[in-house]
């Protein structure tokens, strides 16, 4: 069927049917921030079985059917801090199957026009497209779709982001306009979100006439979603809601409500409480409810790693619940930063998370996908250059995990521009000299240097480092999908790399790697993030963490440095992020035994402090910066502990074989649940016992 998008009839609203790219992009006025709603009946006069809908929008949409909510959307592009100068190339629909019984259809869509927060990304244009087939009950079909039959609206009260006046009537429906289809979209993979309201405190509020109150109303843990108010007076309420994970001031929307009001907010928030003002206007007593309407990617069940520890339970806890609320349409950083697909360092551990426990991977495989199209289309550039080279890892573990080797076809155009940029950046020292900048290393200062975008003293080792591992996984792709010439260039740049790391970037002496080398960065390079370079040398944990976790150096020597890193054999501290760097290293070198329990037991304090949700960092980067508390990038714990005491490793792809070499790390018992494609494996240790290993009949399991 063919694909027909409307929108608000051009005559009547000249100045709302354009707006900008996205959040990063001038003022809201500039965007002409406006919401439409749109409605269909279809009567029939036959009884349905089912309906096969697919629908999109621009910018943001709720759908509704017979009054039920059957997505908000829609699937995000993924998008980057960089090259927004056009629109993204990819855009989404989603489809679903609905059963709705009767035999009458009716459609109710609000569309928001214009990014607001920055994993929005907008075609330029406002735009509502659904197409379906409704299938009978005596096995005939109709076919509908939008066009000039459905009605539209402007809807005012809507008056600016996160701002809703009530007392603004909605203009009257009219046809609808058929426009231009920019989107062109492709079926997204991934099922929509499902939503429930939190449990919550407090939240019904009555307010004698011109009360004024403010109310504090608690959810049980931290969650990403929406606000929901209803006023059951007949006079005005002003509100104003502080979304917030714990005290600190967070998101902030403004709502007035008139007589027998709903609103439900379009925009995402993270919250552990909301500090909520009311006032009534009126000469009239009032009642105003007020929820929080929690969503996220659906999961149907959560594998379980349970030890003799209850507090390194809570733990595992507390990153499950925070992994899932930052499950949304993409991977998101936080619910409260909601930032774009641009951190792959944060999805690809997020994406090893969700394989140790909720296990079902497609939203990382079209995490992978979307990374990839941001690639083609920047000429393999993206605005963290580390990032970029995670992707390839990812990219491969991801493949490893599912089996899915069109992931490895679909991808090879991106990583072929990646590799080819890479290799653009290397010097006559055979390292990395030239790239746009070394971020990102790791959320930490070094002096009055921030490790998120430091000068080359502070970045290049750790650039070369991940470039060293992408070229290993790359090699491995390529292997995969028959391309051997390519996999041995990989190969020959990988030891060339190798010699000139070990080389210039390794004191024998001081048995370290330093952060980077001290000659000056050129001019024409110097940026924001790319600071002139510094004398001082820096001798880190950051680059060597990363030298045990890549393999550059002999395992020896690895094992070495990671007993200074541990030791604080070098400087500085490290963030949740660089500690799943650490485990990795540590697990890989055979130390698994000494050292994974106190890394871990860096979690301790923090989810004493607060168990609703994940703080985001060990140490402040920067005096007064506020952590949020819903930050999937620190829960490798949830991947990290339960691979250490399996001694996973994934010998063929699908866990189709496996080898397990377990240990019980200095606990004294434990039970692992890992999820495959087959069903679980489930391994029960024991102090004295021998380990006792269950798994599906398809899985071929080597006991080490």
């Amino acid at each position: 069927m063919k694909e027909t998008w409307i929108w608000l009839p051009e005559d009547r609203y000249p100045q709302r049917q354009t707006t900008r790219i996205c959040a990063f992009e001038g003022h809201w006025e500039e965007g002409h921030y406006s919401v439409a709603e749109f409605k269909r009946d279809y009567p029939f006069d036959k009884e349905i079985a089912s309906v096969v809908l697919r629908f999109s929008g621009d910018t943001t949409f709720d759908l509704y059917c017979n009054d039920r909510l059957v997505s908000t959307g829609p699937t995000g592009v993924g998008g980057d801090f960089v090259n927004n100068d056009k629109p993204r190339a990819n855009y989404y629909a989603t489809q679903v199957t609905l059963c709705p019984g009767g035999s009458s259809l009716s459609f109710y869509a609000r569309v928001k026009m214009m990014p607001v927060r920055s994993f929005d990304f907008s075609k330029a244009h406002g735009g509502f497209m659904l197409s379906g087939t409704v299938t009978f009950t005596d096995g005939s079909t109709a076919s509908i779709t939008t066009d000039e039959s459905w009605l539209t609206r402007y809807n005012g009260a809507y008056t600016k982001p996160v701002c809703f006046d009530g007392r603004i009537r909605p203009d009257e429906y009219v046809p609808a306009q058929v426009t231009e289809n920019i989107w062109n979209t492709e079926t997204a993979p991934i099922p929509p979100r499902v939503e429930y309201p939190a449990p919550i405190e407090n939240n019904h509020v009555r307010l004698d006439p011109h009360q004024e109150t403010t109310v504090v109303m608690p959810l049980d843990l931290i969650y990403g979603g929406y606000l929901y108010m209803a006023a059951a007076g007949e006079g005005v309420v002003t509100a104003g809601v502080n979304f917030r994970e714990l005290e600190e001031d967070g998101d902030y929307e403004e709502v007035i409500l008139c007589g027998r009001q709903e609103y439900r907010g379009l925009e995402l928030h993270s919250a552990g409480n909301l500090l909520v003002y009311l006032r009534n206007e009126s000469d009239t007593p009032t009642q105003v409810d007020v929820d929080f309407i929690v969503t996220h990617y659906p999961v149907t069940g959560c594998a379980i790693t349970e030890t003799d520890d209850p507090l390194l339970n809570k733990v595992l806890a507390v990153c499950a619940h925070t992994l899932k609320v930052c499950r949304q349409t993409i991977h998101l950083d936080s619910p409260r930063h909601c930032e774009p697909l641009a951190c792959t360092g944060d999805y690809y551990i997020a994406s090893l998370m969700t394989a140790f426990s909720y296990g079902d991977m497609t939203l990382a495989a079209f995490d992978v996908v979307r990374t990839a199209c941001l690639l083609e289309q920047n000429d393999g550039r993206m605005f963290h250059t580390t990032y970029s080279l995670i992707w390839v890892r990812m990219l491969y573990d991801v493949y490893r995990i599912t089996g899915d080797r069109t992931l490895l076809t679909r991808c090879q155009q991106a990583l072929d521009l990646l590799l080819n940029r890479f290799a653009s950046y290397v010097g006559d020292t055979n390292l990395i000299e030239t790239p746009p900048d070394y971020m990102f290393v790791d959320w930490v200062y070094a002096d009055d240097f921030s490790m998120h975008h430091p000068p080359k003293a502070l970045g290049q080792t750790c650039l070369n480092l991940f470039y060293f591992d992408a070229l290993e996984w790359a090699r491995r792709v390529y292997l995969e999908l028959g391309r051997t010439a390519d996999a041995a260039r990989c190969a020959e740049q990988r030891e060339t790399l190798r010699t000139a790391i070990n080389t210039q970037l390794y004191d024998a002496q001081r048995g370290l790697y330093c952060e980077g080398l001290n000659t000056p960065t050129p001019e024409h390079l110097i940026s924001h993030t790319m600071p002139q370079n510094t004398d001082k040398q820096y001798f880190r944990k950051q680059a060597n963490i990363l030298a045990a976790y890549t393999g550059v150096c002999d395992d020896d020597t690895g094992r070495a440095i990671l007993k200074q890193v541990m030791e604080d054999g070098c400087d500085g501290d490290y963030q949740p992020y660089f500690a799943h760097y650490l485990l990795e290293g540590i697990y890989r070198l055979g130390m698994r035994d000494t050292y994974t329990m106190p890394v871990l037991d860096r979690w301790r304090a923090p989810v004493l402090e607060c168990d609703k949700g994940l703080v985001e960092g060990f140490v402040p980067p920067q005096q007064g910066y506020v952590f949020d508390h819903s930050h999937a990038w620190g829960g490798t714990p949830l991947y990290s502990l339960p691979r250490a005491l399996t001694g996973l490793e994934i010998l063929q792809p699908a866990y189709r074989e496996i080898a397990l070499s377990p240990s019980l790390l200095g606990l004294k018992k434990a039970r692992v649940e890992l999820p495959t494609p087959y069903g679980l494996v489930v391994c029960e240790l024991e102090e004295g016992k021998a380990p006792h290993v269950t798994h599906p009949e398809e899985i071929t399991v080597h006991l080490r």
